[in-house]
């Protein structure tokens, strides 16, 4: 029996550890340098965090062509800010990765 550990599990896990709750407020400057991918409310934003790290091509850009993967629009940075609203994201360089579950 091995003791390796799997390095697409260590690399969820560091993600999800890496996930956090932020204001809008915090977020809008990763906005301003269109550094901001909005991620649809019924995909995990950690498994799409680990694909984006991974350069899983094939999956990001079917979410990508569903648009369940997008640059944050005006609209939505207007209402966020409307809401003061607070977003669930993770970094993957470059990318500010956030979620809207409410």
């Amino acid at each position: 029996m091995s003791d390796s550990v799997d390095p697409n599990e260590l690399n969820k896990a560091k993600l999800n550890l890496e996930t956090a709750k932020i204001a809008w407020a915090d977020l809008q400057r990763y906005f301003a340098s269109g550094h901001l991918l909005a991620v649809a409310p019924d995909l995990d934003i950690v498994s799409v965090a680990h694909s984006i790290s991974i350069d899983d091509k094939t999956v990001v850009e079917a979410w990508l062509n569903e648009k369940k993967l997008n640059p944050v629009s005006d609209d939505q940075a207007r209402n966020w800010h409307e809401r003061q609203a607070y977003l669930w994201a993770v970094v993957v360089r470059p990318w500010v990765l956030v979620q809207d579950r409410d």
